[in-house]
């Protein structure tokens, strides 16, 4: 049995999105390049048809994996939050004690990470460390890099 994949109702109508858009819009434009790039003659030594093709082939392996990706989707939803405690979905508030930074980040499963939206994975070290903790509980996160000690300022849906 494949490994659920844990999203928030958001990452999954996103993923839901981005796989219609790629079967619709962008097979229909890669079927273009292609039909195009035939016509420039011999295909041995057509570059545009080859670039075409690969383009093709990412696409088709992104489908796939979005697919799969959501035959195994499990949804954590704003109810799964007991007693204001970290789960996926939850918005967090943290105070770095060394740095005196304060941080906001939202717990999602690996599928949603994006360390730019400030979303991190509840697989990533933080992520990992900040589950099941409350506002005012101090966690310490073990890192290659030594330990890293946060103060919960907050948590939100």
């Amino acid at each position: 049995m494949a490994k659920a994949v844990l999203l928030t109702s958001e990452g999954f109508k996103t993923l839901q999105d981005e796989l219609e858009n790629l079967k619709t819009v962008t097979r229909n434009e890669i079927a273009e390049k292609i039909k195009i790039a035939r016509g420039f003659g011999d295909l041995s030594e057509n570059s545009e048809y080859d670039e075409a093709k690969n383009e093709q082939a990412k696409i088709e392996a992104r489908i796939v994996e979005l697919e799969a990706m959501l035959k195994n989707a499990e949804i954590i939803d704003d109810f799964d939050a007991a007693d204001g405690k970290i789960t996926i979905g939850c918005t967090v508030k943290i105070l770095d004690v060394e740095f005196q930074e304060e941080l906001v980040y939202t717990i999602v499963g690996s599928a949603e990470s994006n360390p730019r939206e400030f979303k991190i994975s509840d697989e990533s070290p933080v992520g990992a460390a900040l589950i099941g903790h409350a506002k005012g509980e101090e966690v310490v996160v073990s890192t290659e890099a030594g330990h890293l000690k946060f103060k919960v300022l907050d948590v939100s849906r």
